[in-house]
């Protein structure tokens, strides 16, 4: 009793916390990254358009690095429904223009076209191989949805509109973690993976806003592992949030590398539950 009594305590500050006023203006945390004329703000720089077609995508980054944080951003993906495209949103550990084939840390959220399906994947030092894909329950091009990430040094989850969709925890024996300072990137840009793009419903535009988030600034991995960032006391889910997660994991998840003997790993037995 007392000890939910006290994970009660924690996750209601963690809410309120959370919830704590933040400049979401873009320039008070992000700067153009490439693109050219594809990237545009408006007059009160709170609303970014990229626009992709067979010319080019756009994208934009964080002033800063961090070592750990909540990183959340609202998206609308582009209405005309194709198949190819990668409006994205996710967390960097290579320089800015790095080698993104060689072995790094990063977290993604990725959606495989403009259809509703959002995959996510890890980066854990390697090339990834990670993914787990949703159909999701809405649709993402029709009105702005909350996607955000926890990475502290307990465990990373994926957010879609506060609801946990997938947990990476830091207690498994024989297998890293992310340790080194990330920055945060968005863009869009089409991939093979990501299926077909059909060019007659050129061009796509996706739309980010609510540029506001927690993190600690920096390269300093110990330091901003310390309990005095509200962030890093959420440690796991309560069970009402792993019970939604199951719930919706159930129903929208469609693909778990972990549930295909080729491609899981050792973190599989420990993750999502």
């Amino acid at each position: 009793m007392a000890f939910n009594m006290i994970l009660a305590i924690l996750l209601c500050a963690f809410c309120l916390q959370a919830n704590a006023a933040l400049d979401n203006s873009f320039d008070a945390y992000y700067s153009y990254l490439w693109g050219g004329d594809h990237f545009s703000i408006n007059p009160q720089r709170t609303e970014v358009q990229l626009k992709f077609d067979n010319s080019s995508g756009a994208g934009f980054s964080s002033k800063s690095n961090y070592a750990s944080g909540l990183f959340h951003i609202k998206m609308k993906i582009p209405r005309n429904k194709s198949g190819g495209i990668v409006p994205n949103f996710y967390l960097m550990g290579l320089p800015i223009g790095g080698d993104a084939s060689k072995p790094h840390f990063e977290v993604d959220f990725e959606f495989l076209g403009s259809t509703g399906r959002l995959q996510t994947n890890i980066y854990n030092n390697d090339t990834g191989g990670r993914e787990q894909k949703f159909k999701l329950w809405f649709d993402p091009s029709a009105d702005y949805h909350i996607y955000k990430i926890l990475w502290n040094p307990s465990n990373i989850v994926f957010f879609v509109d506060n609801i946990p969709i997938r947990v990476f925890k830091n207690n498994v024996p024989g297998v890293l973690y992310p340790n080194q300072p990330m920055h945060i990137e968005a863009s869009i840009w089409n991939a093979q993976f990501a299926g077909k793009v059909d060019w007659s419903k050129s061009p796509f535009y996706t739309y980010y806003t609510d540029f506001g988030f927690y993190g600690c600034p920096g390269d300093n991995m110990a330091a901003c592992a310390s309990e005095k960032f509200f962030w890093n006391r959420y440690k796991e889910l309560n069970p009402a949030q792993k019970q939604k997660m199951a719930y919706y994991r159930k129903h929208y998840m469609t693909y778990d590398y972990c549930a295909q003997s080729a491609t899981r790993k050792t973190e599989c037995a420990y993750n999502n539950v």
